[in-house]
């Protein structure tokens, strides 16, 4: 021991691993994954489960029903979209208590993959896990696919868990 009763030994820093999480098989089924196959490595981790809430579009609202929009059913709509999402984290999280791991929860609303990167940059996570969707090549080219904009563009490494079977 130092003078002053401090140790020696520096503690070491906790790891952060963010699970991104969304409403799809593949998400939850990336999160199991890695509970069970890093789980020795999450004990000595913090956990962090993340869900982007896209942007709601409400022009068709506003288009169906003639341009008489109450702020009433956009509220209520947001409201639902954040029902859903809470709920979707604490399924998540409730996975995450079955396996004897505390996570904490966070949410963005925007643009899923970009949210994703976002947050995982803002608290400084060490490693960022995604589900695959598997969609092929023509999907992915017209639609686009969150883990590979990841791939590229988060500033920290990425793990994307594909179901095999």
């Amino acid at each position: 021991m130092e003078e002053g009763g401090r140790s020696n030994v520096t503690e070491e820093k906790k790891k952060k691993v963010m699970v991104a999480i969304d409403e799809s098989e593949c998400s939850f089924y990336a999160l199991e994954w890695t509970l069970n196959n890093l789980y020795n490595s999450l004990l000595n981790s913090e956990i962090v489960l993340f869900t982007g809430q896209p942007i709601a579009d409400y022009s068709y609202i506003y288009a169906s029903s003639f341009g008489v929009t109450s702020p009433e059913l956009i509220t209520s709509i947001q409201e639902n979209q954040r029902k859903v999402t809470n709920a979707l984290l604490k399924k998540a999280k409730d996975v995450c208590g079955q396996h004897g791991i505390v996570a904490e929860t966070m949410t963005q609303v925007g643009d899923p993959k970009e949210t994703i990167c976002e947050a995982a940059e803002k608290v400084h996570v060490n490693l960022l896990v995604l589900g695959s969707h598997n969609k092929g090549a023509i999907q992915r080219a017209f639609l686009g696919s969150v883990s590979n904009y990841c791939v590229h563009n988060a500033k920290c490494p990425v793990l994307v868990v594909r179901r095999t079977s």
